[in-house]
């Protein structure tokens, strides 16, 4: 057995411990301590090596988790904020859903596996459930494992599967849906009013309860006509004139990394349903873009007129 052998799982791996702990960096070290021990431990008379992953994976999230905070989204720490409302302090990262790398997270080729249970929202909501609920409901619902595969990794019976996937199925928020194929004209005006600065394209683009959030701030906003006042009162002062915007993809969404005067700025991760912008979550933090793929200088451009 060789390293090949351990990275042909490697984003399925990932996909599973980023569900689990609500962070792509705390997922990529868990699938890292998991080949380490893997590689310690395996022996292939105990069988294949994809279910002795999953289970060392399960005890290492399990063991990072012990913390009584959960990872939330800033919907999930305040009531929405009125225009002109202050930003309050930043909670440290940890507080925090992370976003990740849609490559690092979904495998193309795996069509078992949806998009909507890598968004944030249903991340976020996951988070909920208590830990080995939780990866019941990832291994039977998401991953598709049958009831005895799952009751053999977690140690134990069916029939507390069974029952811990109907709590875990019960407690779950529901979780709005995302589309599956987002219109490409739609992502090219937004740049292009975003980077001009243009409220009120911007704002034709957003469903009439599109949210808004920047974190590390619970400060989030819910309405089209919210969103208008906090962007027309900010036109003035100007803050991000000369952004630029890098596309990507985070959490099976369009993203993009902002770059202010050349310097990254911020990700910005879009939720997108029938045609309009739903949410848009701004993570104002430049150590997120080596973790995507993008550079850490962009050449900044004139803001050009409407």
């Amino acid at each position: 057995m060789d390293a090949a052998d351990f990275e042909r799982h490697r984003v399925e791996l990932t996909g599973y411990c980023y569900r689990m702990l609500g962070s792509g960096f705390e997922a990529e070290d868990a699938v890292q301590e998991t080949f380490v021990r893997a590689w310690r431990t395996y022996d292939p008379a105990r069988g294949p090596l994809r279910p002795w992953l999953f289970h060392l994976a399960t005890n290492i999230c399990l063991d990072m988790h012990r913390g009584p905070q959960r990872r939330a989204r800033a919907m999930d720490l305040a009531p929405n904020a009125t225009p002109g409302a202050d930003l309050g302090a930043p909670l440290p990262p940890d507080r925090w859903i992370q976003p990740i790398p849609d490559g690092c997270a979904l495998d193309p080729a795996d069509l078992s596996v949806a998009k909507e249970t890598i968004r944030l929202a249903f991340v976020a909501a996951l988070q909920h459930l208590p830990s080995r609920q939780r990866a019941v409901l990832i291994l039977r619902d998401v991953l598709k494992w049958s009831a005895a595969e799952t009751a053999e990794l977690l140690d134990t019976t069916v029939t507390s599967v069974n029952s811990a996937l109907q709590r875990a199925r019960a407690k779950l928020p529901p979780t709005e849906a995302a589309s599956e194929d987002v219109d490409e004209g739609l992502l090219s005006r937004y740049v292009t009013a975003f980077e001009r600065y243009d409220v009120e394209t911007l704002v034709s683009l957003l469903h009439e309860d599109a949210t808004s959030s920047m974190p590390p701030f619970t400060w989030w906003l819910r309405g089209r006509e919210h969103i208008r006042a906090v962007l027309l009162a900010a036109e003035a002062d100007a803050p991000c004139a000369g952004s630029r915007l890098l596309p990507t993809r985070a959490n099976g969404c369009p993203a993009f990394g902002q770059y202010l005067n050349g310097e990254p700025f911020a990700l910005v991760i879009l939720d997108v349903a029938d045609g309009l912008i739903t949410g848009q979550t701004t993570y104002l933090d430049p150590g997120l873009f080596p973790f995507f793929g993008l550079p850490m200088s962009f050449e900044p451009a004139l803001r050009t007129g409407r």
